[in-house]
């Protein structure tokens, strides 16, 4: 039965010897979109991109 929006997420509990399941790719992706967006935002607020935010950073 698939899910609906009101039902908590399935996680996997099949041991896997290297740490890919399901329920952490999921959450992997979902972090990664979080990351990118904040790195366009970011990019666009300050005018820098991440290299050059970074340089800017390290020489205070």
């Amino acid at each position: 039965m698939p899910t609906t929006l009101g039902d908590p997420i399935p996680m996997n509990n099949q041991p896997s010897f290297t740490g890919f399941n399901p329920f952490a790719e999921t959450w992997n992706g979902r972090l990664a979109m979080l990351g990118f967006t904040l790195a366009i935002i970011t990019e666009a607020l300050t005018g820098k991109g991440i290299i050059g935010q970074l340089i800017a950073w390290f020489s205070l």
